[in-house]
């Protein structure tokens, strides 16, 4: 006769799982894009964690999109090459040697290793890019820049197939263009933002390196509305690398995505932790209901 200790940790699982329940109803055929970038991309215990988190997801009915950077080892691939690259008040110039590097280590290296990883905890994922099915069409967002694209044409139902098939799409930023042959490199966060206002996604998460939106005193502000963070914004609050996350995040919204939160990468299962729990996981960007 075999007896059970019943260990405080199962019964917290268990617990946790219970309390998890009204979240996954309410999250039940939502889409849910996730830009995932930053440190974890390079390390593999965390990617594995992350893809975990999401074929989760999709086995409780939500529908993610995937839209991943690549900056480090896009930087690692030219210094190998010996392509030397120019700035502009900070922003890389991407002449078309640079996106062809681009386009290889994004839509070749790394979104292939998301999709493998997805697939090693049983998932089922596809890689693309925003070339395919003319998913996301681009102009040059700035002519001193190169081929970085701003994307003035989003074709989803590509990814929309993919959900049906019970899929999980896998999106590197790159694009084409309104020209023949012209092919654009853009920024993550614009790429993701782009793509969860053309699905009118219920939730955009942004993973980032930092914790979220500080106030002036250096506190996550944990909730906003889109009025609240112009006004950050125009105060100087909100600055440096968090303006265009901010931007992204009013853009989304105002193309209809129910609401963005930017958190903390680094925090085991952040993207469970905002989803299925009440405390969330970061900071919140939604319309006053």
């Amino acid at each position: 006769m075999k007896s059970r200790d019943m260990n405080h940790d199962w019964i917290a699982t268990a617990r946790t799982l219970s309390e998890a329940l009204p979240f996954m109803q309410r999250y039940a055929g939502a889409i849910v894009v996730v830009k995932f970038g930053g440190n974890a991309m390079g390390d593999e215990a965390a990617m594995a964690e992350f893809a975990r988190d999401i074929v989760l997801m999709r086995q409780v009915g939500i529908n993610p999109v995937v839209v991943h950077g690549g900056g480090p080892m896009i930087n690692d691939m030219l210094t190998k090459l010996g392509i030397k690259s120019e700035f502009v008040r900070g922003k890389r110039v991407t002449d078309k040697a640079t996106v062809e590097v681009v386009e290889m280590v994004l839509t070749g290296l790394v979104n292939k290793r998301i999709v493998q990883a997805i697939m090693d905890e049983g998932g089922r994922a596809v890689g693309l890019s925003g070339k395919d099915d003319d998913l996301m069409v681009c102009e040059a967002d700035d002519p001193e820049l190169g081929f970085v694209g701003r994307p003035v044409e989003m074709n989803p139902q590509v990814l929309r197939d993919l959900f049906k098939a019970g899929i999980i799409p896998v999106v590197a930023p790159v694009a084409t263009g309104m020209n023949p042959n012209e092919t654009f490199n853009v920024n993550g966060d614009t790429a993701a933002g782009a793509i969860a206002g053309a699905l009118k996604a219920d939730r955009l998460l942004l993973l980032t390196d930092v914790s979220g939106v500080k106030d002036g005193s250096g506190n996550v502000v944990t909730a906003m509305t889109p009025e609240e963070v112009s006004a950050m914004i125009e105060d100087g609050t909100i600055a440096g690398g968090m303006i265009p996350k901010t931007e992204t995040a009013l853009k989304a919204i105002e193309d209809g995505v129910r609401a963005v939160v930017i958190l903390d990468g680094r925090v085991p299962n952040a993207c469970l932790l905002e989803l299925f729990t009440e405390h969330g996981a970061g900071s919140l960007i939604r319309p006053k209901r």
